[in-house]
């Protein structure tokens, strides 16, 4: 049986059909994992779609189950769940998890896109057992997963997720801003004396530091690389990384093997591959170890 990750949306903000992004798919986040014949889903984005039509063609009306992970409730993270087809089959079961304090709470979230005026029907179609659960007790067992879920900075309340497989360890980080705090010191600079300024830096660094911790020495990383240089600077505080904040936060952790995922979709597929030579550029001045991708739609991971 192979296990494996495979990558069925890697967009951000919105779906980019356009012929010009084939190369690397128009998609908004979905990613699958599947080990020893247990699926786990992580976000609902429209990527999902063509998942959900594959599975479905896959496994007819045989008893299935699935854990979908939601890092948010931002509309590019849930689009496709109203199109997800195993959602309106009977001899599913979905387990979803997501930010919340109740299981209440997390179905409302979850139904809002799908009542009127916004669709034209409701969560009560659905002929799947939906468990929603939250993730406050943090830590997640399902199958041979074993999954943490910890915040990140993005506007609203965000998760990233660890997920430790056998003898693998990936990080799902789809939207993180990972310079936020600059942000706020840039704005503040003329504010702050130069002992304000030193403290600042000072837990700008022990966050950056805490961070890396986090995923200190992990197999896989996919994490936020939405914006070059320059469109950052314009978009700070919108809750996206600099690609090479994220290639230094990987550098930083000695992951080995990073995804630059959450691609802006205005970026066609000459411009990340641009983007990418410039990665791996970036990445063979500082280190030989760390293995840099470009998150592609359908790419498959061997686990």
């Amino acid at each position: 049986m192979l296990n494996y990750i495979k990558l069925w949306g890697v967009r951000g903000s919105y779906p980019a059909p356009q012929g010009s992004h084939l190369r690397v798919g128009g998609n908004t986040a979905c990613v699958e994992f599947c080990v020893d014949g247990y699926r786990l889903i992580c976000d609902a984005g429209t990527g999902i779609i063509p998942l959900g039509n594959h599975l479905a063609r896959q496994h007819g009306n045989s008893p299935q189950e699935l854990c979908l992970l939601i890092s948010h409730y931002h509309w590019d993270h849930i689009s496709g769940l109203p199109f997800f087809v195993p959602a309106f089959m009977p001899n599913w079961t979905i387990n979803v998890y997501a930010p919340g304090d109740s299981s209440a709470e997390i179905e409302t979230y979850i139904a809002g896109q799908m009542q009127p005026p916004y669709f034209p029907v409701e969560v009560e179609v659905w002929q799947a057992k939906m468990h929603y659960r939250h993730t406050q007790q943090r830590q997640i067992q399902y199958g041979p997963f074993v999954i943490n879920a910890f915040y990140v900075h993005h506007p609203g309340i965000t998760l990233g997720y660890l997920i430790k497989v056998h003898d693998k360890v990936i990080a799902y980080m789809s939207d993180n801003e990972l310079s936020f705090i600059d942000r706020s010191i840039e704005v503040r600079k003329n504010e702050l004396n130069p002992r304000e300024t030193e403290l600042i830096l000072a837990m700008a660094k022990e966050e950056w530091d805490n961070a890396v911790q986090q995923i200190k020495g992990i197999d896989i990383l996919l994490h936020d690389a939405q914006y070059t240089p320059e469109d950052y600077q314009k978009k700070q505080g919108w809750g996206h990384s600099c690609y090479l904040d994220t290639i230094d936060f990987a550098l930083d952790a000695k992951v080995k093997d990073l995804y630059l995922f959450h691609m802006d979709p205005a970026y066609d597929d000459d411009f990340v591959d641009n983007i990418y030579e410039k990665a791996l550029k970036y990445c063979q001045q500082y280190s030989n170890t760390l293995r840099c991708h470009i998150a592609r739609e359908t790419l498959l991971i061997p686990l």
